[in-house]
């Protein structure tokens, strides 16, 4: 009989929501993590770069309060005190990824690394250890790039951003995605020269209507932004020396250039698990392609190749797949057509469904509607009117994508992920009753434009003028 009904590997947001279920639910169940509990949404992620964020934001908020008529002394950043709200933004969260609240829901909680011997077999520190099924939940870690050099002048990563004792004098960050963006705003508003070095165009992934006004915010923020430039080495300094001679010299260095999964040391051959640079090969339930005791979830999971999500989200969803597919034994599988994403820089860039390019790309027939915020009255009370909402629709009016470019965009997108998961027509949301005055106005009008051209056309005007006509 196995040890375990269940064996997770790794207490990362994935591996604690299959955890957190299973163990509630009466299973036997191992949860093993090498090194912090959280992973590295808690630790090194998702919770310091917001905190960081916060505490930009509001040096920045309080930079621009002239514009309300408020009078303040420029803000001074005290860096210890930023980092002890960082630090305390983790803490306080950490007890709900602790070993002790595991443990107490049922879980045998084991701090140690895990490496396969066999299909359902596992070694952990020394001890043998089996289970009917084993879940990887192991994450990623940041991606390096191959730039002559870089191994020889020190750098961070996430994995030590948020351990700096000192505030940096001028950061260069090489990547423009997410992490890149949220850090370079983070920087800046804390005071920081930002350089931040994009081999193509800033967010690539993201529509570029929505990326320009966020580009030239982040440009009178201070932000130096060189797209389009080719790194040819790192020298000591830290310096980037671009291809075309440019040498852009700093006082620290982030690499921002993407994520991979952390498959080193689980011993995959030992249990006939297939896995490439993407990731663990599964199907769109999650279970291993060549070994049906294993399932992979969160980052290290490469699903129907579709390619790894590196969101925590996406952790928790992949984790939801898993026990109705694991425990329940019920049929379960993946859809990504409305995962929403964000970009945490204020405004907020978020997104869900097809962009207008990869529905174009897919050679999908759409339309796009867009309202800018400069015309929603809740923005213009704020002095806040940068960005806007634009819509992807399919013929007869489904919604295929929607971004959001806006404070608190994250906030907004749900309905739009919710119109395309339950394929909420275009009309409904047009017709939808939001409060005045808020932002989410500013969707509901984007979606009227679809209507507006035919509502004031010629033949409704014809039809309206005999109807007024008759008694």
């Amino acid at each position: 009989m196995p040890d375990f009904d269940l064996a997770v590997i790794g207490a990362g947001a994935a591996g604690l929501s299959v955890t957190y279920a299973t163990a509630q639910l009466g299973l036997r169940v191992a949860l093993i993590e090498r090194d912090r509990m959280g992973g590295d949404c808690l630790n090194v992620g998702c919770v310091p770069s917001k905190a960081l964020l916060a505490a930009a934001h509001a040096a920045e908020a309080a930079r621009g309060a002239g514009r309300f008529g408020i009078g303040l002394t420029p803000p001074m950043v005290d860096w210890f005190a930023v980092q002890h709200h960082v630090q305390g933004a983790i803490g306080t969260i950490a007890p709900a990824d602790s070993a002790e609240r595991y443990t107490g829901l049922g879980a045998t909680v084991l701090r140690a690394s895990a490496r396969f011997t066999g299909r359902n077999a596992l070694a952990v520190d020394g001890r043998a250890l089996t289970a009917r099924r084993i879940v990887i939940a192991a994450g990623s870690r940041a991606r390096l790039p191959d730039i002559p050099g870089l191994a020889e002048v020190p750098f961070l990563t996430n994995a030590n951003l948020f351990e700096l004792a000192q505030r940096p004098e001028h950061l260069l960050i090489i990547g423009g995605g997410p992490i890149g963006l949220e850090m370079a705003q983070a920087h800046a508003g804390l005071g920081c020269r930002v350089t931040l070095v994009q081999k193509g165009r800033l967010a690539p992934k993201e529509d570029p209507d929505l990326v320009a006004p966020l580009r030239a915010l982040l440009q009178a923020q201070g932000v130096d932004v060189v797209e389009d430039a080719t790194l040819a080495a790192v020298e000591p300094g830290p310096a980037l020396r671009l291809q075309d001679g440019r040498l852009l010299a700093g006082t620290h260095l982030l690499v921002a250039t993407g994520r991979q999964p952390n498959l080193e040391g689980l011993g995959l051959e030992a249990a006939d698990v297939r896995a490439t640079a993407r990731g663990i090969a599964t199907d769109a339930g999650l279970r291993s392609q060549t070994n049906r005791a294993v399932y992979a979830v969160g980052d290290i999971a490469d699903p129907a190749g579709l390619g790894p999500r590196y969101f925590t989200h996406v952790g928790s969803y992949h984790a939801g797949i898993v026990i109705r597919r694991a425990v329940f034994r019920l049929p379960a599988r993946l859809n990504y057509a409305a995962l929403p994403r964000v970009t945490y820089t204020d405004p907020e860039l978020a997104q869900v469904g097809l962009t207008e390019a990869e529905a174009k790309a897919a050679g999908r027939r759409i339309e796009t509607f867009s309202f800018p915020f400069v015309e929603n009255d809740r923005a213009v009370t704020e002095g806040r009117t940068e960005g806007l909402v634009k819509l992807v629709v399919g013929p007869r009016g489904r919604v295929l994508g929607a971004g959001i470019l806006a404070p608190h965009a994250g906030e907004m997108i749900g309905g739009w992920t919710l119109a395309i998961a339950r394929k909420i027509p275009l009309a409904a949301m047009a017709g939808m009753i939001v409060p005045y005055p808020t932002r989410s106005e500013a969707g509901k009008r984007a979606a009227g434009n679809r209507y507006a051209a035919r509502l004031f056309a010629p033949r409704t005007r014809r039809l309206v003028r005999l109807l007024a006509s008759l008694p």
